[in-house]
């Protein structure tokens, strides 16, 4: 059966992707000893690889040991060995398809448990009412670690070439630290990162420009930014049309639209802000009018789980049909699609009230997927939230004791000075 999803898509770096079907980026939490990919992730993006997407984008890899997004983090900085990389490199690309790295930095979205850093443009802590204190509260970054941390996004992309990446993508989405920059909420600063949306974007786009600088032209660089924040007084529509268009002379080759934060978790489909219900999920309405005026191809991700529905943000324009969740169920879901066939079974939904609770044990459901696939079994879509959500915190308790024993003996002068 052909069809517009299994054409390739060139790209301006001259890199040619497969298909128009990537698995988008799924935090995997599964570093082993040393913060490095192992054994668990190579099996996963092998079974991936097999599967038929033309583009896999890695979960997020932190470019800064002091500041991970959670304690099974991935970091790949200058003092990381790079043959594991290599080795998570080749597994993702032995389908046939193309392997990017997603770059991130969480800013403020810190565990309050975690050593090391939270910083943000502002000392702007996450408001999620009840359960604001599980996070770390920040301090507004100096000019000195904002030049710092643009730099260690450009040596994570240089080394993730070195390892045999074919590209990166800069996370500036999901309330994380480049998107936190970019918010008029988050963002109180007065100086030249702060104010307009021009000084707002100031970070983003010196990372895309160090990025671009320490890479190989061949070498693809995507941003995924937000289509909207989904909280009133945020990083909107308009905010991501503009933004969209000062990355064009950069030499980005996609941008990829998600939406939400934390604090309004609209890419796992539940909006902190009631009004935002008719947006949420798939965030084509918004899609549709960025594709308009867009000057770079736009990939769209956020509860795609058939081809009726791939086919249709296709035909809007959209250039990438972005997954996760469902290639957490059905890791083959793109070989179906070309034979035809729709995945068999869904992920058991969660409808708590607690919205930011919910949204936790949705990550962790996908997450329980992804680690029953790393162990070479069959994903169990059912398993109950609340069973999903206790595992993954035990796992999480074991995880952080390795993160601390680990990080002061590996780093040791930068841990004892959290301004360099």
């Amino acid at each position: 059966m052909t069809s517009e999803l299994f054409s390739p898509l060139p790209l301006r770096s001259g890199a040619v992707l497969g298909n128009r079907i990537a698995k988008a980026a799924m935090e995997e939490n599964m570093a082993c000893d040393g913060q490095m990919p192992g054994r668990q992730l190579l099996t996963l993006y092998r079974r991936w690889a097999a599967g038929g997407t033309g583009l896999l984008i890695t979960g997020n890899v932190m470019v800064h040991a002091e500041a991970l997004t959670g304690p099974a983090g991935v970091v790949l900085d200058d003092a990381a060995p790079l043959e594991p990389f290599a080795q998570w490199a080749k597994a993702a690309k032995s389908g046939g398809g193309s392997v990017w790295m997603q770059i991130n930095h969480p800013g403020r979205q810190i565990q309050a448990d975690m050593p090391g850093v939270v910083w943000g443009p502002s000392a702007v802590g996450v408001d999620l009412g009840r359960l604001s204190s599980r996070f770390g509260r920040p301090v507004a970054m100096t000019a000195e670690q904002i030049e710092a941390t643009v730099a260690r996004f450009a040596v994570t992309a240089a080394r993730a070439e070195e390892a045999g990446f074919d590209g990166v993508e800069i996370h500036a989405a999901h309330g994380y630290l480049l998107s936190q920059f970019l918010s008029p909420l988050v963002n109180q600063r007065t100086d030249a990162w702060g104010g307009s949306i021009e000084n707002r974007a100031r970070m983003l786009l010196d990372v895309v420009r160090a990025v671009r600088a320490a890479v190989s032209p061949s070498f693809a660089v995507a941003v995924k930014l937000n289509s909207a924040d989904f909280q009133r007084g945020g990083f909107d529509a308009d905010d991501a049309r503009q933004v969209i268009a000062m990355l064009e002379p950069l030499g980005v080759d996609l941008v990829e639209l998600s939406g939400g934060s934390y604090e309004s978790p609209a890419m796992s489909g539940r909006p902190a802000d009631a009004r935002t219900q008719a947006r949420e999920a798939y965030f084509l309405d918004l899609a549709e009018d960025l594709v308009r005026t867009s000057p770079l191809p736009l990939m769209l991700t956020g509860g795609i789980t058939r081809r009726e529905t791939a086919e249709k943000v296709l035909d809007s324009g959209v250039a990438l049909v972005g997954m996760g969740t469902a290639l957490a169920v059905t890791p083959d879901l793109p070989a179906r699609w070309r034979d035809g066939r729709e995945a068999d079974r869904r992920m058991r939904p969660v409808n708590w009230s607690d919205k930011a609770l919910a949204s936790a044990a949705g990550m962790a459901q996908v997450r329980h997927q992804m680690r029953r696939i790393a162990r070479g079994s069959r994903p169990t879509p059912g398993t109950h939230p609340a069973y999903a959500l206790a595992v993954e915190q035990l796992q999480q308790r074991r995880a952080l004791r390795l993160y601390r024993a680990w990080l002061p003996t590996v780093r040791g002068a930068a841990a004892a000075n959290p301004t360099a």
